[in-house]
Order: C-alpha cells, then sequence, then structure tokens
C-alpha cells in the first residue's frame, strides 16, 4: 500500500479549515503494514501533524483521526479498513434522576435482591479489579475511598480520572462500595475499582476512547470490564477490541440499553463475547425501559437503584447501566473464589444459576442474577 500518500492525506486533512472532515478509524489488514505506517510516521518533520491528531490503537492495529468525509480509502486497495470514530452514550438514565435525601442507604435494594449478602461469608471479591469504563470516578468520596486503585484519564492524561457527571460513581458504589457503618455496602465490597475515563460530562465518547480503555484494562492485567454504555450501529474496530480482551481471559459485562426493544440490544453488548444485561424492578419483572430478547444473557436490578453519588451524595437512578454493574460485582465475588475460571466458564455459570422472571411471557431459558445458585453452580465447575 501507498503509505506516504496516506499520511500525506491525513496531514491535509489536518492543515485544512474545511468542516466537513469527521473522525474516522482506519484499521491496517496487515500487522506489517500498521507498523511501516507508525514508523513513517514518526520520522515526518514534527510541525507537520497537530499534537495527539493521530490516536494509535494498536490492540486493533489502527488509528483515529480525521479525513475528509467523502473518503473511502479504496485507492489504498483492501489492505486498510475505515469506519466512522461513532459517538457512545452512556445507558442511563430514562427517567430524571434524583439526589437521594433520606439517610444512609445501607445495603440496597438490588444488592440484598441478587442475595449478595448471603455469600459474603465466603467471597467479597477480595481484590478483584474490575475497570469501569465510563465517566470517572468520585476518588473522595467515603464509601469508595478504600475500593479504587489508580485508572486513567483518556481525554486528559495528565490529570486523575475524576468524575465530572456522577454516572461512573454511581457504578462505581453498585459495584464496590464499602462503607459498612456509615454509607452503602457494593455487591463486591473488597473489590477493586480501576476508573477509565472516556466520558465527558456529557456521558459521550468516541469508540476510539473504549478501545483505548479496553487496551489499557488488557495491559494492566483487569479482571473484568463494566460497559454500562452502548450504540445502535456496529463497530468492527470495536469487536476486535473486545475479541482481544476476551481472549487475554478479560470478562466484560454490557447494558443492554433503554429504548424497551423486545428484539434487539446495543452494542457492545449484542456481541457474543460479552455478558449482556438487562434491568429489572423490585417485583423482578423486566422494567419497562430496558431492552430484552434473545440477545440477553442476564437480567438484574436497574430501577430506581440507589448508589454513589459526586460530592460525597447519594443518588437514584435508572437504567440497564445500572443491572450491569450488578452483575460486574456478582462475576467479582465469582472470581476471587474460584479464580481460574475463564470469560466462557463464568458466562454459563451465570446463565445456568437463574431465577426466573416474574410474569407468564418469560422464557424460562433466561432469568434474574441470583448470587446464591451462582456460587453453588460453581461448586460444580
Amino acid at each position: 500500500m501507498d503509505t506516504a500518500a496516506l499520511i500525506r492525506l491525513v496531514e491535509d486533512t489536518m492543515a485544512c479549515t474545511d468542516t466537513s472532515a469527521v473522525k474516522r478509524i482506519i484499521r491496517f489488514q496487515h500487522v506489517s503494514d500498521y507498523r511501516y505506517f507508525l514508523k513513517q510516521l514518526s520520522v515526518r518533520p514534527s510541525s507537520s501533524l497537530p499534537k495527539q491528531s493521530i490516536r494509535k490503537m494498536p490492540i486493533i492495529h489502527g488509528i483515529s483521526c480525521l479525513l475528509p468525509e467523502q473518503e473511502t480509502l479504496e485507492r489504498f486497495g483492501g489492505s486498510v479498513w475505515i469506519e466512522q470514530d461513532s459517538k457512545i452514550s452512556v445507558h442511563a438514565t430514562p427517567q430524571k434522576s434524583v439526589i437521594w435525601e433520606k439517610g444512609i442507604p445501607g445495603i440496597p435494594w438490588g444488592v440484598n435482591q441478587i442475595k449478595a449478602p448471603q455469600a459474603w461469608s465466603t467471597t467479597t471479591g477480595h481484590r478483584v479489579r474490575v475497570g469501569v469504563i465510563d465517566t470517572g470516578i468520585d476518588f473522595s468520596h467515603p464509601d469508595l475511598r478504600q475500593s479504587v486503585i489508580r485508572g486513567i484519564n483518556l481525554l486528559n492524561r495528565s490529570m486523575l480520572p475524576h468524575d465530572d457527571n456522577g454516572h461512573g460513581t454511581h457504578i462505581a458504589g453498585t459495584i464496590a462500595a464499602a462503607n459498612q457503618l456509615q454509607g452503602m455496602i457494593g455487591v463486591a465490597p473488597r473489590s477493586l475499582i480501576a476508573p477509565v475515563k472516556a466520558f465527558d460530562h456529557n456521558g459521550s465518547a468516541y469508540v476510539s476512547d473504549i478501545i483505548l480503555g479496553i487496551e489499557w484494562c488488557i495491559r494492566n492485567r483487569i479482571h473484568i470490564i463494566n460497559m454500562s454504555f452502548g450504540m445502535k450501529n456496529r463497530s468492527k474496530a470495536l469487536l476486535g477490541a473486545v475479541i482481544n480482551a476476551h481472549n487475554a481471559g478479560v470478562i466484560i459485562v454490557a447494558s443492554s440499553g433503554n429504548d424497551g426493544k423486545r428484539r434487539a440490544v446495543d452494542y457492545p453488548a449484542r456481541y457474543p463475547q460479552t455478558i449482556s444485561v438487562g434491568a429489572t424492578t423490585k417485583l423482578r419483572r423486566p422494567a419497562p425501559f430496558s431492552n430484552r430478547g434473545s440477545y440477553i444473557d442476564i437480567y438484574a436490578p436497574g430501577d430506581k437503584i440507589i448508589s454513589a453519588w459526586l460530592r460525597g451524595k447519594y443518588n437514584e437512578m435508572s437504567g440497564t447501566s445500572m443491572a450491569t454493574s450488578h452483575v460486574s460485582g456478582a462475576v467479582a465475588l465469582l472470581l476471587a473464589y474460584k479464580p481460574g475460571l475463564t470469560p466462557t466458564e463464568i458466562k454459563a455459570i451465570i446463565k445456568k444459576s437463574i431465577q426466573p422472571l416474574r410474569g407468564s411471557k418469560a422464557r424460562r431459558t433466561i432469568g434474574e442474577l441470583d448470587i446464591q445458585r451462582m456460587m453453588q453452580a460453581a461448586d460444580k465447575v
């Protein structure tokens, strides 16, 4: 392929003031082409490209950069693939979130409903690392202080992944909050959260940010990745990163989406390498907002969930995001109990140990997370 021409195209796009340029992901079919491209790029005059205009993604042998909207890269042959670097959003909240002002949450109803407390005499998720690719975390929250490791801020690498939205802190609280006397308890209170800030204060990110987050998690030996976000369109680049994580032994738990659809779920939950999660209510029925159907692997509490929030507060939120964090916590309990389990084995155990949903129309092959049954199923593996 003509690497010099591809570099010139990128340079020309950066230099042009035309607003028709859009963020794209370019993947190289051959790793040798990718390495050669990076090598040639490194010897260009430093002034020819603005700093950070090209984001390298070794996990998929690709880059993210601006390109003209009509550019297809067909002239470079079949050795490069191109797709839009799409926007992706967190999966909450279909209704307005409510700041919790009723005292201490203690053990929230969802943590009780999935029977997490019954497992704590056996496992608390001790030292299992959960990467939460989200809006960051409130490092100063009293319920999370013992549960957070450094993580990374992909939007500004020189800063800690501080949460400027609240969603990431809420997710982290359900997974790993540990403040028994004065605050709330999460599903796996001795697990460790690695906050990966890929989403801005509006709760949106680019696919390239997610891929970089997955890559960071693999490199830093994270055990579980919580993905409480989604999009409608399929991304081959994101699928490539998900497959890499799966093959590296990382369990990915992803939310199905909040559109109330009966036969569709969002990506990345739709990829078979993830555990896709739908949301239930206190009545153990699918929440009206939750996507559902054959693509769902497990349901978990996701309606009116109380968890940690910014500035040491608590917030009630609804969404498949909230359901996903319950499942990530459950996987942390399971991995601390049986450290050698593979992503495929964990998915099979979770699907085998469901509590049937209420309602005559619910399929019997799918149901709500039940940690007691999950632990019993793990003993038979």
